[in-house]
């Protein structure tokens, strides 16, 4: 979890100057860490759960997701890596867990040698099903239940203008999928 330091004197620095960073003042302090806090316990419990539930962490869940909303539940292995935001090293390694448990197999592209398809099997399918209505009530209780209306309507606004600002834009940016 990364934290800031609270002032400048924490570090032992200066007082700001024109080159100096601009430091965090006690009430964005504040918001920084509940919104670290608030995460990292979110992710833990969403985690717990549908391990829990289903023997899966939250990222092969996601994985499962994206596959089932894809035309005929398949997607370039490539587009999942960019879909879910990871590595294509650490979407091969999950996928191939996957595979094992019979969840997910790939197929090779024919217009492409080196591409390939992930595909939700129909054994997938049922694990997700099965999965899904524990994994909505744990993010409903944990997350919706706790917000008002508006609440809801301001987070969802917050978290697209952050996301639209940290999407990057040019060719040439260092993207998890591309690694």
């Amino acid at each position: 979890m990364s934290t800031l330091p609270t002032s400048a004197a924490a570090l032992d620095r200066p007082p700001q100057s024109a080159e100096a960073p601009r430091w965090l003042s006690d009430e964005e302090q504040r918001v920084w860490r509940a919104y670290l806090h608030a995460t990292t316990l979110l992710e833990d419990h969403l985690d717990r759960q549908l391990q829990r539930d289903a023997g899966m962490p939250h990222i092969y869940y996601g994985l499962l997701v994206q596959l089932v909303e894809a035309p005929r539940r398949r997607l370039r292995m490539t587009e999942l890596a960019k879909n879910m935001k990871i590595t294509r090293s650490r979407l091969s390694h999950a996928v191939a867990r996957l595979e094992k448990n019979g969840w997910v197999r790939r197929e090779d592209c024919p217009s492409d040698k080196r591409g390939q398809f992930a595909v939700l099997t129909d054994e997938g399918n049922e694990v997700l099903r099965r999965t899904a209505p524990g994994h909505v009530a744990a993010v409903r209780h944990a997350l919706f239940d706790r917000l008002t209306p508006e609440q809801q309507q301001s987070l969802g606004e917050i978290m697209q203008i952050v996301a639209e600002g940290l999407q990057p834009q040019d060719a040439g940016a260092d993207l998890p999928w591309l690694r």
